[in-house]
């Protein structure tokens, strides 16, 4: 029999699936000497019949008159080895998931042959056979519509009473394997989408519905473990560190994106058993009380992952009840939140870290995971920061015991690192964008945008309602207390979630709220201790809140935005006779728009793993040496960032536009006797192998390789903002003409004579650009930042102490004169009033053009 199998005959016809199911009805037992026929033939059927699909409907009409998928279940009872389970798996996946005939799925689902298939005592021990089988049940689940749900489901009455399909896929739900655990969500979501309403209401019934509180629990769990990467690589921090965080902040985020999908589905119920799950499991006993503030004002950066996962679930997870219940618990102290009266929320809060303590998690046992006894340890610090501001929270005693968690929030930006004031950041962007959340709710937490305040008012104005129409009209608003929504919410926090305390700015007008927003975001603004990406942060929630005037800034607010502004601005002048003087125009230009496009976005620009990259990120740059010339790029790239934010929010308190380019002057005329335009240079410079003339030119030697000393010359030239040293060979069949050997910037060179040797004349020779500024030079300064880092030097030997004090004094001379027409350029930024009245032809252009002075 077997040899026949092998003989010829037309593999794709009606004949070979006759010959195949009669051969596969006569086996008896599978040993190894048939094991392989049988796994043939099941895979050749799939073959045959999905070719039968869409050729020949014959085919199919034989193998439902031979009933062989009868046969297949047969043969699965005889079978004593995996190999035939898994062709039998695979072989019902590749028919159910090609079959295009609907008369053909709806055979395939009747006759309880798939559900025989479904609930069969596989062994799962088998890796294969577990993938095979996961692969079965989707390929199922990717066929189910409100028709064909009903042929794989038992009923009584209009109640579904068994549905084999969900109840063994969600077996899996919590697989050590990610591919498992990724299959069985497509799986459920395919049947949540069905919208059968008889399925749903199973769904939903006890005990199926647990599902949805272990889905939350689990995540819990990897929330936990993944607090616990953090800890490690802070602790021990390695190479792949942040892609190991990456990663984990992936996983984070696709599971709350498979919570979303879930919800998305419209299934009744569904939101609300999602919703308390979350404040029960996560919210409210791990990640609220980690908001504190020590009463020594000491700030933790512990608080950091709880940021960044109240991000997450604000902006992934769209359900109202939850955006709108965790906005409300912000207006509760941390302390409510583990001294509750039914013991629900007994965490356990060390003096210095959120710590909790997990016991193990079983898949089979999700619900019943005790949540009250937890340690939440997170060693998290990469930075401190001291404290600069006066706002009106560094006024009050700062205790985790008397502040809401909203002043938390605030308490972090004025004060804390730059991992918390982005953090804190991240969820006031985020809930202030985030639509599910009541408006009455950003009005409570002092966040509503002020168009947003204009509409609700002139609404109420429309419908009637005098207050309304007077606070539109009025420069101040007089709302007196928080809104009966957000009471709502109270109301639930304690009757629903056992919360017993009272909300600490209960009372409270939304308008006291909003300015301490304000003042929190202008203090700030004034820190020193900040990154410029994080200051442009809260700039931009600042023009979110106050897009069209400051007529809520007091006195304070502008006198503060001013002297800081006046601060970075006498800075930005020193950064003229700076190192990197040259490129200080354009770095600014290039800021100035990146500035104005961040503050016009609607949206923030980062993402909330940014909160936990922060430190990796500002570590991966590497070590520079403290006096080298990049060390002092960073500094002035930084300075400049703050000083653009600082004068486009000088320009918005005076209720003026902001220009596309800062205003500055024009190219001024070149001076007498300018040595680039008597070496014949024009605005592009010089360049390797360019001729020059040598008029201004000092003869000097120079060795670029040990023992190969050179006879040059020497010229310093400065073209407005350019400048260069140029070493240079004579040539010689054209006196007092050379080519040019060597380039190197003019800014940064810091000429000194040796003091030893006073015909010796040292030149710091520092990179033509900055490589953390230009991207594509930046990737090759991250392979060899070490060495790149390290400022070059040139060492010239004159003659003659005398030529080398000219040649000094030259160098000097063009410094000046490049730093002068430099500050020159600046002057309309640095003094405000001026810069407000120029005409537009002074906008800064990318391109400087110089007119050659009159002789």
């Amino acid at each position: 029999m077997w040899n026949s199998f092998w003989r010829s005959r037309d593999r794709f016809s009606l004949d070979q699936l006759r010959y195949l199911t009669d051969q596969l009805t006569k086996v008896q037992i599978i040993s190894e000497v048939n094991k392989g026929f049988v796994i043939e033939a099941l895979r050749s059927i799939a073959e045959l019949i999905t070719y039968g699909d869409q050729h020949d409907p014959s085919y199919f009409e034989f193998f439902m008159e031979k009933q062989v998928m009868g046969e297949f279940i047969r043969v699965l009872k005889l079978t004593g080895t995996v190999s035939v389970p898994l062709q039998l798996l695979q072989t019902v996946s590749i028919m159910v998931q090609n079959l295009k005939s609907e008369h053909a799925i709806y055979y395939m689902f009747s006759n309880e042959y798939i559900n025989y298939l479904i609930t069969y005592p596989f062994d799962f021990r088998n890796e294969e056979l577990l993938s095979y089988y996961i692969s079965f049940l989707r390929a199922i689940s990717g066929k189910l519509n409100k028709n064909t749900v009903s042929l794989l489901v038992k009923t009584h009455g209009d109640e579904v009473v068994s549905f084999p399909l969900y109840v063994e896929a969600i077996r899996f739900a919590f697989h050590e394997e990610s591919m498992v655990r990724t299959a069985v969500r497509a799986i459920t979501l395919n049947v949540y989408h069905v919208g059968d309403d008889s399925v749903n209401r199973y769904i939903t019934s006890t005990p199926h519905k647990d599902y949805f509180a272990n889905l939350v629990s689990f995540f819990r769990k990897q929330s936990l473990d993944f607090n616990k990467l953090l800890s490690d690589t802070q602790l021990n921090p390695g190479p792949d560190s942040m892609s190991a965080i990456i990663a984990a902040t992936d996983e984070i985020e696709d599971n709350l994106y498979y919570f979303s999908d879930v919800v998305s589905a419209g299934i009744p119920d569904v939101g609300r058993l999602i919703t308390d799950s979350i404040m029960m499991v996560l919210i409210f006993p791990l990640l609220l009380p980690s908001l504190r503030v020590m009463p020594n004002n000491d700030m933790q950066d512990g608080a950091a992952p709880s940021l960044y996962l109240l991000c997450c679930i604000l902006r992934i997870v769209k359900i109202k009840d939850l955006a709108n219940t965790i906005a409300g618990s912000l207006f509760y102290p941390s302390e409510a939140f583990t001294k509750s009266s039914q013991g629900n929320f007994n965490c356990f809060i060390s003096d210095h870290d959120f710590t909790s303590e997990c016991q193990g998690l079983d898949s089979d046992n999700l619900t019943k995971w005790d949540t009250r006894h937890t340690m939440f340890n997170i060693p998290y610090s990469f930075s401190s920061s001291g404290f600069h501001s006066d706002g009106v929270l560094v006024q009050n005693d700062c205790t985790s015991s008397n502040l809401s968690l909203r002043e938390v929030l605030l308490a972090y930006v004025t004060k804390g690192s730059d991992v918390l004031v982005l953090g804190s950041l991240s969820v006031l962007a985020i809930l202030l964008q985030t639509k599910e959340l009541d408006e009455s709710m950003l009005d409570g937490l002092g966040i509503l945008p002020q168009r947003k305040q204009h509409k609700k008012l002139l609404l109420q104005a429309l419908v009637g309602e005098s207050s309304g129409e007077e606070q539109l009209f009025s420069s101040k608003s007089n709302r007196d207390g928080i809104g009966t929504d957000i009471n709502v919410y109270h109301i639930k926090i304690k009757e629903q979630y056992g919360v017993s305390f009272l909300p600490s700015d209960v009372g409270i007008s939304p308008r006291i709220h909003r300015f301490q927003v304000i003042d929190a975001l202008v203090n700030l603004s004034c820190r020193t201790n900040i990154s410029a990406e994080i200051l442009w942060d809260g700039g931009w929630l600042l023009r979110q809140l106050l897009p069209y005037s400051v007529s809520e800034f007091n006195w304070r607010h502008l006198e503060l935005l001013k002297i800081s502004y006046k601060s970075y601005a006498s800075a930005l002048v020193e950064e003229v006779r700076g190192i990197w003087s040259d490129l200080l125009i354009s770095v600014l230009c290039d800021e100035w728009r990146k500035c104005k496009r961040a503050m016009e976005s609607s949206s923030p620009r980062k993402e909330p793993n940014c909160i936990l990259l922060l430190p990796w990120k500002i570590s991966s740059g590497g070590h520079i040496p403290e006096g080298s010339s990049f060390a002092a790029g960073k500094r002035m790239h930084e300075l400049v960032k703050v000083f653009v934010l600082l004068h486009q929010l000088q320009i918005f308190t005076l209720g003026r536009t902001l220009t596309e380019q800062p205003l500055i002057y024009p190219p001024g005329d070149l001076p007498a006797n300018c040595r680039a335009q008597g070496s014949g240079l024009d605005v592009s410079g010089p360049k390797a192998g360019t001729e020059v003339s040598l008029g201004h030119a000092v003869p000097c030697r120079i060795a670029f390789e040990r023992g190969k000393e050179l006879h040059v010359y020497f010229l310093a030239i400065s073209l407005g903002i350019s400048g260069w040293l140029v070493v240079a060979e004579e040539l010689p069949l054209k006196k007092s003409h050379g080519v040019v050997r060597a380039v190197a910037p003019l800014a940064g060179c810091n000429p000194r004579i040796e003091d030893n040797h006073a015909m010796w004349l040292h030149l710091r020779i520092r990179a033509s650009s900055l490589p953390f500024i230009d991207p594509v030079h930046f990737k090759d300064f991250r392979k060899k930042k070490t060495r790149a880092s390290v400022d070059g030097r040139w060492t010239l030997a004159f003659k003659d102490e005398e030529t080398c004090k000219s040649a000094f004094l030259m160098t000097v001379e063009e410094i000046n004169f490049l730093s002068n027409e430099v500050h020159r350029r600046l002057k309309p930024l640095l003094d405000l009033e001026t810069s407000i009245d120029l005409p537009g032809s002074t906008f800064c252009s990318p391109k400087d053009s110089y007119r050659t002075h009159p002789n």
